[in-house]
């Protein structure tokens, strides 16, 4: 019998033990495990991730994690995905290192969010809180173009994009994904919680419609605010098809389809690959931690009726 099973069966007897003589401890303790035993099985992944980071290719599919202590040495564990992932790349343009790819990432997923926060927040501001002709059409017709899926519209867009002149260039990239109908829609539907008689008095005051956009508006609706970067960024960071079709420069493209090449139809590294997920995966944890306070909020509010 193997020392899961032991542990599961250790577990069990010490529940059925407490049942008869503390019956709501018990339960709390059942829950307690429950709770655990969930946490498990969603950290598994990440937790065989980093062990496959530090295995050698040799073994990296002999073993679910770490090898046993008997067999653990320079041979089985090492550094060396992280050593081929950091060495620069020959290519067309010259040597190309990883932290260039993962510059590139951040430079247009920074870039995105930045102007998709900009223009969605103003757009959700003016459908909320202005009354012109024709508000209720454009609002229908931006909720109908929201269920057609992006890659129907694949075509047409490299179209445009090839006329412009703008292939192999980030603004193929950073344009398109610059106002989103959907940022729009949820911001317009956090700015109809922002008072009307705030808005009033503030014009009272004098105060122009820019300013009472970005000085009275926007910090009303930053839990939204953090919670549309974050989904912004994740979309923008992990993209795919976009920068593997418009992007033609190896030492201008982004880091999923950089990772994509190690695993292919004439190359399998894959444990440089999990070395490259692992790492691409540390920014947007460091976003998510520096906003999930923001975010939470934004997820439930207006959730509860006030």
């Amino acid at each position: 019998m193997n020392p899961l099973r032991i542990a599961l069966i250790i577990l069990a007897a010490v529940f059925f033990l407490l049942l008869p003589i503390r019956r709501r401890l018990a339960w709390r303790y059942a829950r307690v495990l429950l709770l655990l035993a969930v946490a498990t099985v969603m950290l598994a992944p990440f937790a065989w991730l980093v062990c496959a980071v530090f295995k050698d290719s040799t073994v990296l599919n002999e073993y679910s994690f770490l090898p046993p202590l008997s067999k653990i040495s320079h041979e089985t564990i090492n550094l060396s995905n992280f050593r081929a992932l950091l060495t620069d790349q020959p290519t067309v343009q010259g040597p190309v290192c990883f932290w260039r790819y993962v510059a590139n990432s951040l430079f247009v997923a920074s870039l995105i969010t930045f102007l998709s926060l900009v223009f969605s927040s103003a757009g959700g501001f003016a459908l909320a809180k202005y009354r012109f002709a024709g508000r209720g059409v454009l609002l229908t017709y931006m909720l109908a173009s929201m269920t057609i899926p992006a890659v129907v519209l694949l075509a047409p867009n490299y179209q445009i994009i090839w006329q412009l002149g703008w292939m192999d260039t980030y603004k193929a990239l950073v344009v398109p994904a610059a106002v989103s109908a959907f940022g729009i829609f949820l911001f317009r539907q956090a700015m109809l919680g922002v008072p009307n008689e705030l808005i009033e008095a503030a014009r009272i005051d004098g105060w122009g419609e820019f300013r009472i956009y970005l000085t009275l508006a926007m910090p009303l609706v930053r839990p939204m605010s953090g919670a549309f970067c974050l989904i912004c960024f994740l979309g923008a960071w992990n993209s795919f098809l976009p920068p593997n079709i418009f992007l033609q420069s190896q030492a201008k493209l982004t880091l999923p389809v950089v990772l994509n090449q190690y695993v292919g139809q004439y190359r399998h590294d894959y444990g440089i690959f999990l070395c490259g997920t692992l790492l691409a995966m540390i920014p947007p944890a460091i976003l998510f931690f520096s906003l999930q306070r923001e975010f939470i909020s934004g997820l439930t509010s207006g959730a509860v009726k006030q």
